[in-house]
């Protein structure tokens, strides 16, 4: 199906304005949903031949490509669409809600927050703005009623979000997540530098780690101290700026070091302590939650018999009691996983004080949540089966609906500007 690109356009080729797309939502709700996207990966391909300048064709085909894993020729179609327009409307519903203008940067479906999948049900336009390290000013922006900052944390991102803070220092109006700052400090080391006095919330040891010392502690140079706060075997290792756990693994002794450092050439990693949030029946949960306006909603929680847990590896479609375990958790979290880590949810509001921001945490034995990761570019979405995940929708919909209302909320407050 992924057929070679046009040659990029040029950027004498660049064309004013906003340009209309399908959409991160829509195309990946119908891939979710096992429709055929062939057909339309043949009109956007065909508008492409025919008219190199065709933004939003370029565009919604970076999307397929991202969405069917395909990361350096989605990286191509969407530079090539960027060089020819920075701003991109989606139009949900009826299109009669607010105006929302999203800052984002250039990359795939972790490199910012995922604005499209929050506001899928509302009426609202989303105008996407990218935005990257050398954007000179914001002189030409659309008419919005509130911006929001949805650039996350990553390595690449560093740069556009110093630019931002300086772009947004005098900004005049309703906007949300203006704190690029803040953003900055959501590396997985950063975040548990963060946390690391609060009393109602557990994270690992975590540290950043060249190759070279990393190799001399698999020869035995070295042992696990020579990485801050790691105290033994096992520990976690991973290569910088992965996610969904690629290149994670469990070091369990040298030997395994030097297997795992043959495997990835990476210069530079994450190490962390491990710690065991196994449950008495020996099953590992993990729980996101997103935060909005310092409030908690439960996004999902996935159940496996391995310690790295991820939704799409745990086969929670494949196992009704994991299904019938995550329906009890979201349904009851108000009353129930809300009120017992009521603390927690409020150290971690007035530690990272975002609009929005999400967590993958866990319940420990003793009470306390282990947090580990906490950042604005993590998945929350209601695409699964309804006739797998009945429970997803009304809890999802809870959740949409808190943060349309929180842009309402402060949209209304253009005035106080």
């Amino acid at each position: 199906m992924m057929e070679i690109l046009p040659n990029e356009p040029t950027l004498d080729s660049r064309t004013p304005g906003m340009v209309d797309i399908i959409g991160k939502a829509k195309i990946i709700r119908s891939i979710y949903e096992g429709r055929d996207i062939v057909p339309l990966w043949n009109d956007l391909l065909a508008r492409v031949t025919a008219d190199h300048s065709d933004a939003a064709a370029l565009f919604d085909l970076s999307i397929i490509m991202n969405s069917v894993g395909q990361k350096s020729e989605a990286a191509i179609a969407q530079r090539a669409a960027l060089r020819l327009s920075k701003t991109y409307r989606l139009t949900f519903g009826r299109g009669t809600g607010l105006n929302v203008l999203v800052f984002v940067a250039k990359g795939d479906f972790t490199a910012n927050a995922p604005i499209e999948l929050l506001l899928e049900e509302s009426n609202v336009n989303v105008l996407l703005h990218y935005v990257d390290a050398n954007t000179p000013n914001l002189d030409v922006i659309p008419n919005h009623d509130i911006a929001f900052v949805a650039v996350a944390e990553s390595t690449d991102n560093l740069p556009v979000l110093l630019n931002l803070e300086r772009l947004l220092r005098d900004w005049r109006g309703p906007i949300m997540n203006n704190a690029p700052r803040v953003v900055m400090g959501l590396s997985r080391d950063g975040v548990a530098e963060s946390l690391r006095e609060a009393v109602a919330v557990v994270t690992p040891a975590i540290a950043r780690i060249p190759r070279n010392v990393l190799q001399d502690i698999a020869d035995g140079v070295l042992g696990p101290e020579a990485a801050a706060g790691i105290a033994s075997y096992p520990f976690i290792v991973r290569p910088l700026d992965t996610h969904a756990g690629h290149g994670m693994e469990k070091i369990v002794d040298p030997r395994q070091l030097l297997g795992f450092l043959e495997a990835h050439p990476d210069p530079l990693f994450y190490i962390a302590s491990f710690i065991d949030y196994s449950s008495e029946d020996g099953k590992f949960r993990k729980q996101r939650i997103a935060f909005i306006d310092g409030n908690a909603y439960a996004s999902h929680m996935a159940v496996s018999e391995h310690w790295m847990v991820h939704y799409q590896n745990a086969g929670m479609s494949h196992f009704e009691d994991r299904r019938a375990e995550e329906a009890a958790w979201m349904t009851r979290f108000d009353e129930d996983f809300a009120i017992r880590h009521a603390n927690a949810f409020a150290e971690l509001g007035r530690c990272f004080g975002l609009d929005y921001f999400a967590i993958d945490c866990a319940e420990l034995p003793d009470g306390r949540l282990l947090v580990f990761e906490a950042d604005v570019g993590m998945y929350v979405h209601c695409m699964d089966s309804a006739e797998l995940f009945p429970y997803k929708g009304q809890v999802m919909k809870k959740l949409f609906q808190a943060f349309e209302a929180a842009l309402e909320q402060r949209a209304r407050q253009r005035d106080q500007y």
